[in-house]
């Protein structure tokens, strides 16, 4: 249900940044989160670049100040704006139904997004009650705890795998997501084109497909969330296919999410060599 929301949410942004490139032009490049506080109370008031040019300063800096960036960024931001604005002017198109295009999309993205805030309230109190064991609890901060994974990504995965101790090495999990290689073979015939089988939980290699993109994004600073995997990703990129290099990620992050709940550990970024030095050492331990 909640993935439903999110995904209804997400049509609506997608219809309204369609509407601000025909009739704002520009307009992305000053907010480029279109759904954010500052920007719905902007484009709510005033949907079309005359209505912008039009209002007073000071009102437009005031719903800036909301953002609590300061008086600086908000000066910035409208100058920023005023400029855009004044250039869409001849650049997009003028329609009343554009404008109301915008406010209805905001409108249901909005309605949407506080149904989506009280269905996952709803289930973070019942996850956080005497109903659900400890160790759940447990295992979603230990899933949390690997960079990209959210807390609704961490409540599908586990929904979806149940018990950690039904695979008994990470490649079981890895079929149980569908990210293994279907066999296209029939008679003398064997295929050269190798696709991911797509069996198993389809929920749960949706949620790991998030997972994956967020992983290898950077924040605003220009840090990496995980500097490991975005240069693993970025060599793959260097004689692979940028999907069948998200693939290769996805196949990482099933082997995190399988020791961290294994080990009850939370995950720790080590680079390839710092990590095949461990595994030499607790090898040779274990030999000893």
């Amino acid at each position: 249900m909640i993935t439903k929301l999110i995904d209804n949410r997400t049509g609506y942004k997608k219809k309204l940044n369609s509407s601000l490139c025909i009739s704002f032009s520009g307009y992305q490049n000053i907010f480029v989160n279109t759904c954010g506080l500052v920007s719905i109370n902007i484009l709510k008031k005033y949907s079309s670049p005359q209505e912008v040019l039009s209002a007073p300063k000071q009102d437009i800096i005031n719903i800036m100040l909301n953002s609590r960036r300061g008086i600086k960024w908000a000066e910035e931001k409208y100058s920023k704006l005023i400029e855009s604005t004044k250039n869409a002017q001849f650049i997009s198109l003028t329609a009343p139904r554009l404008s109301i295009s915008i406010t209805t999309s905001i409108s249901l993205y909005e309605a949407i997004d506080t149904e989506a805030s009280k269905l996952l309230n709803e289930i973070k109190s019942f996850i956080n009650s005497d109903e659900m064991p400890p160790t759940l609890c447990k295992n979603i901060e230990l899933l949390m705890s690997i960079p990209g994974i959210g807390y609704i990504t961490a409540i599908t995965i586990l929904a979806e795998i149940g018990g950690i101790d039904r695979f008994v090495t990470p490649k079981q999990l890895v079929a149980f997501f569908g990210v293994d290689p279907a066999v296209n073979e029939s008679g003398k015939f064997k295929g050269d084109r190798v696709k991911i089988s797509k069996r198993g939980t389809r929920l749960g290699r949706r949620a790991l497909y998030a997972a994956a993109l967020a992983s290898i994004r950077t924040k605003c600073n220009g840090e990496a969330t995980n500097k490991v995997l975005l240069k693993y990703y970025q060599e793959n990129l260097k004689g692979k296919k940028a999907k069948v290099a998200l693939v290769a990620i996805m196949h990482k992050l099933i082997k995190y999410l399988f020791a961290v709940l294994r080990n009850q550990q939370e995950y720790q970024v080590r680079s390839p060599k710092l990590h095949q030095k461990m595994f030499i050492e607790n090898k040779n331990i274990k030999v000893a």
